[in-house]
């Protein structure tokens, strides 16, 4: 199982992912919340006191893929909190499956610093 998860988390535009995986409930998650377009999920390596997962069900490699059709189902999944998506691989994505990163914890302040 521990082979299938690494397999699954490396960085693979238009292949399989670790999120496709845990959707199909192939592999185990920590699910707080799914409806028949979204699934959330703690996040297997927090960056935050809360740090969750939101994805689609439906496969969408990055924000940039999105086609019209897709406007409802991205609204649908960023409803009421603070969230990071990373875009590509020189932004940080590392599983081809758009994903935010929901993250609450002390007030956070922008600018940073």
């Amino acid at each position: 199982m521990a082979d299938e998860i690494a397999k699954a988390q490396v960085p693979q535009p238009g292949g399989d992912t670790i999120f496709g995986k845990i959707i199909r409930k192939e592999i185990p998650a920590k699910i707080i919340f799914e409806d028949d377009r979204c699934l959330g999920f703690h996040n297997i390596s927090p960056q935050a006191p809360t740090h969750f997962l939101v994805i689609p069900k439906k496969h969408i490699t990055q924000i940039s893929a999105a086609e019209d059709d897709d406007e409802s189902l991205l609204g649908h999944l960023m409803i009421g909190y603070r969230m990071v998506v990373n875009e590509g691989s020189d932004g940080g994505q590392s599983v081809y499956h758009i994903h935010l990163h929901v993250l609450g914890g002390p007030q956070m302040h922008w600018p940073p610093g």
